[in-house]
């Protein structure tokens, strides 16, 4: 499935500008940024309305809000600063 919109051109807007079964491209201070499913898999199952609702969260960030999801511009620029690590404890480990 693909959807493209561009509804916004100011360089203060994050617009979601396709999505297909790869990932969803947006564009965020006019510029445009793939986020394939791999780097954001918590994304691939959200509704196009859930992703579709994407905006500035302040001057350095977009928000999903219906996703509770929010993501640095930063991260966008240069996502090798930001690898997917998930840090394990004895916390997260239920015993049977």
């Amino acid at each position: 499935m693909q959807s493209t919109l561009r509804n916004n051109t100011n360089s203060t807007s994050a617009d979601v500008l396709m999505i297909n079964d790869r990932g969803i491209m947006i564009s965020v201070q006019g510029e445009d940024f793939f986020l394939s499913y791999n780097r954001v898999p918590w994304m691939k199952d959200a509704t196009i309305n859930e992703v579709l609702d994407v905006r500035m969260s302040g001057k350095n960030a977009i928000e999903w809000p219906k996703l509770d999801i929010d993501l640095e511009i930063e991260s966008l620029k240069h996502p090798e600063r930001y690898p997917l690590l998930i840090k394990r404890n004895e916390l997260d480990y239920v015993p049977c």
